[in-house]
């Protein structure tokens, strides 16, 4: 199945120059979305992961089927505020300013193997955060599971040296 013909792009959004990649066509169309949980638990399946970690929010829509799928606990990764126990929390740079992300001290148990899945990886930013958050919760990353890659940015060069799935690269 061609995963990316389902996939639409949108031009000039959010502001001109940028052309989108908007996966909502993707999700609606039920055989597309299976075969894509399908395709990416089939190339993650060495890693066997004890936890899948999933960014909010997109990156919530393909970790959670995972994890059910893999047999692996989910962990949300949520942006600042949004956990109601105590956290631990790492700021990382965007193009402009900072963020923040942020997962429970209790979610991960030392040791434990763990995959983080987003829809996209960019410029890594949010992915290398989250394999801070990794590392502080005392997780073992074993690799990064995305929907897709814009390559052109080379976000690669900005994680952590562990294996990298993508199902579509732009």
């Amino acid at each position: 199945m061609d995963i990316q013909a389902l996939i639409r792009d949108i031009p000039d959004f959010p502001k001109a120059g940028i052309l989108f990649r908007d996966i909502t066509t993707l999700l609606k169309d039920a055989k597309g979305f299976k075969h894509t949980i399908d395709a990416l638990c089939e190339k993650c399946a060495d890693f066997k992961p004890d936890y899948i970690v999933g960014m909010e929010s997109r990156g919530f829509i393909f970790a959670a089927p995972m994890a059910c799928q893999m047999g692996a606990g989910f962990v949300p990764v949520r942006k600042p505020g949004k956990l109601p126990s105590e956290a631990y929390s790492v700021e990382y740079a965007l193009e402009y300013g900072t963020d923040r992300l942020e997962m429970h001290k209790d979610a991960i148990e030392p040791g434990k193997r763990v995959l983080i899945v987003d829809d996209v990886i960019a410029t890594g930013g949010t992915a290398a955060a989250t394999a801070k958050l990794i590392e502080l919760g005392g997780g073992e990353l074993v690799g990064f599971a995305f929907l897709s890659e814009l390559t052109f940015l080379e976000g690669r060069k900005n994680l952590p040296q562990v294996p990298i799935v993508s199902l579509i690269e732009y």
